[in-house]
């Protein structure tokens, strides 16, 4: 079962896109954070899924949210698709399947659920989603609870 609002988020340390590593407690008590949990590079939702969280990247940095995609595909997919789509913000390769399974969303078939948690500085998930695999998430939810935290 996913994480639910009010859980602790599960500390991280990473590859991602970039040629960096990414631990989520660097963000704490300076940044939220919006981890969209995807299940493959270059599958066909998720290359609309990542292109409009791009598009709203702008409107995420205002509500000091930082932007991070995870998928258990490994450091180069996720080097190459981030490139592909012209990613301005990392792409996380969770390639052990550790981070997805934390969260609670790693799928029967080895790949991570299109998922959604946004956690507040203090390392609290304040919101999660999980959609169905063929669905474009919704940025309208996430956007209300990070204007609420204004």
């Amino acid at each position: 079962m996913a994480l639910q609002v009010g859980d602790v988020a599960p500390d991280f340390e990473l590859p991602a896109s970039g040629n960096r590593t990414i631990k989520l407690s660097d963000f704490r008590d300076k940044k939220n954070v919006l981890l969209a949990f995807y299940p493959f590079a270059f599958s066909p939702v998720c290359s609309l899924q990542l292109p409009g969280l791009q598009q709203s990247l702008g409107e995420f940095q205002s509500l000091n949210t930082e932007v991070l995609g995870i998928s258990v595909d490994s450091k180069h997919s996720s080097v190459a698709f981030a490139e592909h789509l012209h990613l301005d913000f990392p792409l996380i390769s969770d390639f052990n399947k550790e981070v997805t399974t934390a969260y609670g969303v790693l799928r029967e078939g080895g790949f991570a659920e299109r998922a959604l948690f946004v956690i507040d500085k203090d390392g609290t998930i304040i919101y999660a989603h999980v959609n169905a695999l063929g669905e474009v998430p919704d940025n309208g939810p996430v956007f209300e609870v990070l204007r609420s935290l204004q």
